[in-house]
């Protein structure tokens, strides 16, 4: 099996909301998407405006993906499709993701559901992120600092 690990072109855009849009856990539709202001449109501006989106393939299938928002040194989207999921793939991610921004940035932060059932919060404990506090509902803030 062969994983690769690159910078999403304007290409990669349906991909990216596919896999966004299979997601078990934290699902939205293109619809809802929309409403929060992610749109196509919007992907491929933040694309050409700075590497901030890198894609997983595993065969030459997209897999997965993460986004920052490079100025704010924020982790904005790290997403694995279900079908593969267990390979390491959203690890892999957010060492890039995480590389990125520590170039810019001391100390990082994500936003996520914050429930105890969402698996999102034991990855992130795992790889190092601190929650430091509630933000908008269920949602929690995670942040992690530059290894001294």
């Amino acid at each position: 099996m062969e994983n690769l690990v690159r910078l999403a072109t304007l290409a990669d855009i349906d991909s990216l909301f596919a896999i966004r849009t299979a997601v078990l856990q934290n699902h939205l539709s293109r619809a809802q998407l929309a409403d929060l202001g992610i749109t196509p449109q919007v992907l491929a501006d933040s694309i050409r405006e700075a590497p901030c989106v890198w894609v997983a393939h595993v065969n030459g299938q997209p897999a997965a993906f993460s986004m920052v928002d490079v100025a704010e040194g924020e982790v904005f989207a790290m997403f694995v499709h279900p079908a593969y999921e267990g390979r390491g793939l959203g690890r892999r991610l957010m060492a890039v993701a995480e590389a990125a921004l520590f170039e810019r940035h001391d100390r990082l932060f994500l936003v996520t559901d914050g429930r105890d059932e969402i698996r999102a919060n034991g990855f992130y404990q795992r790889l190092g992120w601190s929650k430091v506090g509630q933000v908008d509902g269920d949602d929690v803030r995670y942040e992690k600092s530059r290894a001294p």
